[in-house]
């Protein structure tokens, strides 16, 4: 029986979002892009990538200012 891989967010200090493990990310259309195994990719979290939702650096350049701790808010 093989182990099932750890999916994992990390939440990058004033940058994106790094996400790891077999995650599939579907737009609006239902086109599909998936994590190829071992491999990682990084969401937009400051608004401003060309790529969204994929992370294009944008935020270094824009003195993007973010928490990158991760408290619960309430619902």
């Amino acid at each position: 029986m093989s182990e099932t891989p750890e999916i994992r967010i990390l939440v990058r200090n004033n940058g994106p979002f790094r996400v790891y493990g077999p995650v599939k990310l579907v737009d609006q259309e239902g086109n599909e892009f998936t994590v190829p195994e071992g491999e990682w990719y990084v969401l937009c979290r400051c608004g401003h990538s060309k790529t969204k939702p994929f992370c294009d650096s944008t935020h270094k350049t824009i003195g993007f200012d973010a928490p990158s701790d991760a408290t619960k808010q309430p619902r």
